[in-house]
């Protein structure tokens, strides 16, 4: 892989984890299909880099899209755990901890 296309891959990674970020924050389904579709397709094409081609401009794009991966895999965790709560409480059965009863005193024992 040329260091040109490289570079261009990063930053079309950035671009596509600021929009899947947006799409999580929309809850827009659509968005969030069509960038893990993008990044699937854009880490194919890493994949054919290798550690000798990565120069500190594309460490730091290497470093910058970590973080932004990291906090989207945070929103969507959080996202994850909003729906799970309203659907708990649609239904009456909220999924809190409760030691089974005796539980504490059978272990002891």
């Amino acid at each position: 892989m040329k260091q040109d296309t490289l570079r261009e891959t990063l930053r079309q990674m950035l671009a596509v984890l600021e929009a899947e970020r947006q799409a999580l924050a929309g809850l827009d389904l659509d968005a969030i299909t069509g960038t893990s579709n993008d990044k699937t397709r854009l880490c194919g094409t890493l994949d054919a880099a290798s550690a000798g081609q990565i120069d500190e401009e594309c460490r730091a794009m290497l470093e910058a899209a970590r973080r932004l991966n990291e906090v989207n895999r945070q929103v969507r965790n959080l996202v994850a755990a909003n729906v799970a709560r309203r659907l708990d409480v649609l239904t009456g059965s909220p999924q809190l901890y409760r030691a089974a009863a005796g539980g504490y005193a059978a272990v002891r024992a």
